[in-house]
């Protein structure tokens, strides 16, 4: 067990650059693996969770090497990949997990997915109706919906999946098993979830289209595929991690950061346009695309928020930076609503709770909800002791709740942020400097 005790910060100021996204290294990983020669990945997380990927892909014969600054993968084609000797062990990664469910439906061996007993208690229903519906075999070996799962060889048909929430990860999976059916597969959600499989799948040489409905849904359509061929991709840096840097300069009297490369993708920039309708002095410069992906340096200054209401649509663009938000809020003029996001109770932690939690133990006014929580800003957060649960997204949130606490906070089992930061803490100390 690690723990990490935050004192209160002055002005924070400098030039930092975060680590790689999250989502995207892992489909790095997973489409060069399936694909036709060597993929070139750098900026690439090495993060636990993209870290569990690699293992999984290389325990079914794709060689993955690092070299400084880049990862490169030789894949294996769509129809290469091996039989694993032993159970893939997917750690606490559910995405890891969901996205590698619609690659093993398509191959011609069975295999086991394991993780650790928070990513052994999630959900996976969610994918392995729509993939069963397809023709794969997938189980829950305790019968009980959740992970280890068995993945069986099985015929893939093309299907039509509606899907009952917006989810990047059923998405993603029913798109992957597409490749390997037998005619076209489309998935259409209540909201446009985030899109970088559709767009990695582009340019790796799948047939993929996107339509959006004038109800707001959104329909990914993929056609089966003879091959993917591998690409070098520069992967932007994570907008989620960059996330809890925004609202710490947002939030210290006097700070100024500029953030160095964050993905701007629209489907994941949702948290931005939180911070805009709070009144952030944000600032995008040196903006580009690469890969379809948009990516920018974000200049932000601390400043006085305002409450907002949080719902709807904008809702899966920011789903992992609610915990964050929440500790905006409680600096906020005014009351904040969160609402729609009952996706944050299926999360490595049901984060409704766990957020509400530990801001309540920091003195914080918040009411949870179904679906969400309101949150009354105004008195001062006072430092206590944080339970993170083991959510890399609670200790970081509740790490920069500490920067502008009355008194010492103190974050347990702090080490679960090497799920997707693991130089969280000492870039924040960079920023005190």
């Amino acid at each position: 067990m690690s723990v990490r005790t935050i004192f209160p910060a002055k002005g924070l100021k400098g030039e930092i650059t975060i680590p790689g996204d999250k989502s995207i290294s892992h489909r790095s990983v997973m489409l060069g693996s399936i694909a036709y020669g060597t993929t070139e990945i750098t900026h690439f997380l090495e993060g636990a969770d993209c870290l569990s990927t690699i293992d999984c892909f290389r325990r079914m014969g794709v060689e993955i090497e690092k070299k400084p600054g880049r990862i490169l993968v030789r894949g294996k084609g769509l129809r290469g990949l091996l039989a694993p000797t032993d159970t893939l062990n997917v750690g606490n990664s559910g995405t890891t997990t969901r996205l590698m469910a619609g690659i093993l439906a398509g191959q011609n061996f069975s295999s086991v997915m394991s993780g650790d007993a928070s990513l052994n208690s999630r959900p996976m229903k969610r994918i392995m109706t729509p993939l069963n519906r397809m023709g794969a075999h997938i189980t829950s070996i305790h019968d009980n919906g959740c992970a280890p799962l068995k993945v069986e060889p099985g015929v893939l048909h093309g299907i039509h999946y509606q899907s009952p929430v917006a989810s990047a990860q059923v998405k993603s999976a029913v798109l992957l098993a597409g490749l390997y059916a037998d005619g076209e597969t489309s998935v259409t959600e209540p909201a446009l979830s985030r899109n970088h499989t559709e767009l990695m799948l582009q340019s790796f040489g799948a047939d993929v289209t996107s339509v959006m409905h004038t109800d707001g849904s959104a329909t990914a359509i993929v056609k089966p595929c003879k091959e993917l061929y591998g690409q070098q991709i520069c992967v932007p840096g994570d907008i989620s991690s960059a996330a809890y840097f925004i609202a710490a300069a947002l939030l210290v009297p006097g700070s100024e950061l500029l953030i160095k490369n964050v993905g701007t993708n629209f489907t994941r920039a949702g948290f931005l346009e939180v911070c805009k309708s709070m009144g952030a002095d944000i600032t995008l410069l040196n903006q580009s695309f690469e890969g379809g992906e948009g990516r920018a340096d974000i200049l932000v200054r601390s400043g006085d928020l305002k409450g907002t209401v949080i719902e709807g649509d904008l809702i899966p663009a920011l789903i992992d930076e609610i915990p964050i938000i929440a500790v905006m809020a409680a600096h906020a003029d005014g009351t904040t609503v969160i609402k729609d996001a009952a996706e944050l109770k299926v999360k490595e932690t049901n984060r409704i709770d766990t957020v509400t939690g530990n801001l309540k133990a920091m003195g914080g006014r918040i009411a949870p909800t179904d679906d969400g929580m309101i949150i009354e800003g105004g008195p001062p957060l006072t430092g206590t002791h944080i339970q993170s649960y083991l959510d890399h997204r609670i200790a970081m949130a509740f790490a920069i709740a500490g920067l502008t606490a009355q008194g010492e906070t103190v974050i347990e089992d702090s080490q679960c942020v090497d799920v997707s930061y693991p130089e969280f803490f000492a870039t924040l100390e960079k920023c005190r400097n």
